[in-house]
């Protein structure tokens, strides 16, 4: 049998290996298991010691004032732009590619989203597509670091201050990610993080937030915080303590707390075998026609952390115009994980152009703006980010370094890419509707 015929053609599968474990997250040790049975045998899953001492942990490693713990990374956004400040007809700039819970919440302050495109290179908020989205109404900026790629954030901070603007680091995708040098988080007025089980630091469901600005904190714990209000020292706000202001109870449970204590301490640990073992698989591949590792350039003490989501970009033209959709499943009849996109524009769901969330009578986007606006005023056409689910595919995203599987891995791809010219005959699928409005497509074995 011809070694080299693609498996999708009937050859044999180039892997060879049994590889699940290598994908198994959160790795769950004997100390996550007695962390969360304490809490069990205590009853103190509703309690909130454990998860303050999360917060204060975490807050050291990232080197912020303030962490306030969520039951996951949507509460904990929407509570940074209650902090924020964002309110009634407030527009929010944020990049079309992201999840939705980078900014759909902006719908119950009665704020405006408005999307930005993307940068191809990076999949991260395109700076030079800010400015001219800026209006009097503009509150903040929401800056996602999208597929743990850290986003250009000299140059987005450089317009917020020009325009007095509040910066939103939407973070879920890069734990202990770097920007030259400095970790990402550290850069806006409030950050937020998702901490959920595929998530790279992962605590089970959770999120956080974090600030610098006792104001900021001190209004998000009044949001939804009420069995906490004993922290409020602030004396304009005094007056509301009591009730959750916002009618939200955003109490993190204690078994995710508890085991998200253990996971700060071997986070950096796992972190660095991660990043060991992404940089090999992308190093094997980086010479590779049609495809392209998206990481931070070497020597620019830029990293992606824990590589969550982790992408390539796709040259079609390189391999006789081969369509992104085919070679995926090429790669996958290999054994290998090629997952073609990634979430979809959030600028072309009804959601952001027609539907009416809570009965205003017009788009809930405009709703709390003046009766004179219209809604296709804020229709915009972002052309990446409407073809980018075209040009990039999800990767294998490894948690240990095992260089023998992962060349296995690299392997398949180079398969396929030397004998792509056999794909093109039965190629017919010039146009792929790739990705989701998930950021994590589940494809990948991220439970042990």
């Amino acid at each position: 049998m011809n070694q080299e015929k693609l498996a999708l053609l009937g050859g044999e599968k180039s892997m060879e290996s049994e590889t699940a474990d290598i994908f198994a997250w959160p790795i769950v040790t004997d100390r996550h298991e007695q962390a969360v049975l304490d809490v069990l045998r205590s009853r103190q899953m509703s309690g909130v010691e454990i998860t303050k001492e999360f917060e204060r942990k975490y807050a050291r490693m990232l080197g912020r004032k303030h962490a306030l713990a969520y039951p996951n990374g949507t509460g904990a956004i929407l509570s940074a732009m209650y902090g924020l400040g964002i309110g009634s007809g407030d527009e929010i700039i944020c990049p079309s590619i992201t999840y939705w819970a980078s900014i759909v919440q902006a719908y119950l302050l009665g704020a405006t989203p408005v999307f930005a495109d993307v940068d191809p290179e990076t999949i991260c908020i395109e700076p030079a597509d800010i400015e001219h989205r800026i209006t009097p109404q503009t509150k903040a900026i929401v800056v996602v670091h999208y597929a743990s790629m850290p986003a250009e954030m000299d140059a987005i901070m450089k317009i917020a201050a020009e325009h007095n603007l509040k910066v939103l680091e939407d973070c879920s995708h890069a734990h202990g990610a770097l920007y030259k040098g400095k970790e990402i988080g550290t850069f806006g007025q409030a950050a937020a993080f998702s901490l959920m089980t595929g998530k790279a630091l992962a605590i089970g469901e959770g999120g956080i937030f974090f600030t610098d600005d006792r104001e900021v904190y001190e209004r998000a714990v009044l949001f939804g915080h009420y069995i906490r209000h004993d922290q409020i020292t602030l004396e304009e706000l005094k007056p509301y303590a009591g009730l959750p202001c916002g009618g939200f109870k955003h109490r993190m449970h204690q078994l995710s707390s508890a085991f998200g204590l253990v996971q700060l301490e071997l986070y950096p640990g796992q972190m660095a075998q991660i990043d060991k073992a992404m940089n090999y698989f992308c190093d094997l591949l980086e010479d590779s026609a049609g495809i392209s590792p998206i990481r931070p350039a070497k020597g620019t003490n830029t990293t992606k952390g824990g590589w969550y989501y982790p992408h390539f970009k796709y040259l079609g033209e390189e391999l006789g115009g081969l369509s992104l959709s085919r070679f995926g499943k090429a790669v996958q009849a290999e054994g290998s994980i090629c997952n073609p996109g990634c979430n979809k524009p959030l600028h072309l769901h009804p959601l952001f152009t027609t539907m009416d969330v809570y009965g205003h009578g017009r788009p809930t986007r405009i709703a709390h703006l003046d009766k004179s606006v219209k809604i296709e005023q804020y229709l915009e056409k972002l052309p990446v980010a409407e073809s980018i689910t075209q040009h990039v595919f999800e990767v294998p995203w490894f948690k240990h370094y095992r260089p023998e599987i992962i060349e296995e891995h690299a392997n398949a791809y180079k398969k396929v890419i030397r004998n792509y010219e056999a794909l093109l005959p039965g190629d017919t699928e010039k146009e792929t509707d790739a990705g989701g409005y998930s950021s994590f497509f589940n494809s990948q074995k991220n439970t042990g």
